[in-house]
This record gives structure tokens, sequence and C-alpha cells, in this order.
């Protein structure tokens, strides 16, 4: 920082969302280093270093960036902003779990770079694209039951942000008393065979960086029984647009969830 510009100038992201948004706002020259996860917008990954997994991240390498402040994503990443803080690095952590979370998320960070107004049109414009959305689902003549899977040994269900997008595609997530915890191991399914029980019509996979085998789910234990597998509706989902919190779950992962959607749901209306 400095007194021309009072805003932070050399920021590391630990994740894809904060990167995605200071690109999407003009403000990718404040960004001195990245996630190696990151994909969106693929430029990044061509210009910044790559200085950050998930769980872990290169800290000498970090600190050698001279961040002024470094940003990333829920309990997970504490360990992470414990290290920088104790070596003098100013941290923000967000813990934002929904769409409105994503929606809040984009106007803080773009007020954080002073960039309101550029984040404030931004937020505008993925509420208008999720109204539009919504709007058409309301106009498919079915909604499925839908289970979404986000890790396949031990299957884990879909966390707040991307049920509520479920229903707002226009399907039904299967297991929305599971969305609502924010931890991945409180979305554990004990039995699988609960999701035999609940009969989705459709099965989204997003194996959060690895490759979704439609094949393998399908040869589960008593799977056979549920509507989705009997029908061939399992579909991956790229983890990329769905499983960042950020405006790639609101632009491209909604799209993808809503065309699988409306397809399933006019197939069905003219059997």
């Amino acid at each position: 920082m400095n007194a021309a510009d009072p805003y932070p100038s050399r920021i590391v992201c630990l994740t894809e969302e904060p990167t995605e948004v200071l690109y999407a706002i003009g403000e990718q020259d404040r960004i001195v280093g990245i996630s190696g996860f990151t994909v969106r917008p693929p430029r990044a990954r061509k210009e910044k270093p790559k200085v950050s997994a998930f769980t872990s991240a290169k800290i000498g390498e970090i600190l050698a960036l001279q961040p002024d402040l470094v940003i990333g994503f829920s309990d997970i990443q504490a360990d992470i902003a414990r290290e920088l803080i104790r070596a003098g690095v100013e941290v923000w952590i967000s813990n934002h779990r929904s769409v409105a979370g994503i929606l809040g998320y984009i106007r803080r960070l773009a007020g954080m770079v002073g960039r309101s107004e550029a984040g404030e049109a931004l937020a505008r414009r993925a509420e208008a694209h999720v109204a539009a959305t919504a709007a058409a689902a309301a106009a498919l003549p079915r909604r499925p039951r839908v289970y979404f899977e986000e890790w396949d040994e031990p299957p884990i269900s879909g966390i707040r942000w991307v049920a509520e997008l479920v229903r707002i595609a226009g399907g039904d997530d299967v297991f929305p008393e599971l969305a609502e915890k924010s931890l991945a191991r409180d979305r554990i399914l004990a039995d699988a065979q609960e999701v035999v029980r609940r009969a989705p019509d459709l099965i989204f996979g997003s194996w959060c960086g690895r490759r979704f085998r439609p094949a393998a789910v399908a040869a589960r234990p008593g799977w056979d029984a549920i509507p989705a597998v009997r029908d061939g509706e399992l579909h991956e989902i790229k983890s990329p647009i769905i499983l960042q919190p950020g405006p790639a779950a609101l632009f491209d992962g909604l799209d993808a969830l809503h065309a699988r959607i409306a397809a399933w749901a006019r197939v069905g209306a003219h059997r």
C-alpha cells in the first residue's frame, strides 16, 4: 500500500474465487500469487505464480512475494492463515456458504481494493442471471429430485450453495438437511442406501478435482433401483464451476445444472 493507492496492491489468493473476482473487476494487477487449483480465468495460470494448494501452502514463497493481503477460504485454511499471521501478514479468511454469501463476498472483496462500483456491477449481473434462470426453471413442466455428490469415498452430498443452485435451476436436492452443514465431514452419508431410498431422478457428480465416473456410481450395490441410474441420468459438473464459492458457480455452474435439469424435464414431459 502507498499514499497514492491506499488499498492492498500485493495480494496472494489461496483459492480460486478471489482471483476470479479480481480479474472480473479489472484488478488482476494486484495479484502476486495464486492457488495451484486455479483454472479461472485461464490466463491467471500463465501470469501468476502458484504458491498454494487448498490445505497447504508454500509459506516461504508467499512471504518472499511480500504480500500486503492474503485471501483464503474456510476453516480448512486456518493453519495456513495462522502461520502467515504469525509472520506479520494481514490475512482475510472468508467463510461464506450460500448464494447470498457469494454475492456479498463479491461486494466485500471489490470494496477492499477500492472498486465497490465494479463489484456492485458484477454482483448485479450475477443476481440478474440467477433470477433469469429461476424464471426459466419455473416454466419447466416438472421438477426432478436431485442427488449431488461432491466426493465418492466416502460419499459426500452437496454443500449449501450447490443445493441452492440446484433449486434455482429447477430441481430439488434430496439431502436438504445435510446441505445446511458447512463442513464436508458432516455431509458424509453414513448409509449409501439412503440415496436409493430417496430415489433421485438425476445424479450430479463433482468430485473435487477428480473425474466423475458414472459407471462406478451406477455399479454401487442396490443403486440400479434408483430412477437416475435406471434412466442413465448421471452427469458430471466440473468442480471449478460449481465447488468454488465465487462467480463461476452463479454463472457457468448454474447454467450446467439448469441445462441438464431442463433436458430431463422436457424429455419426461413427452414420454
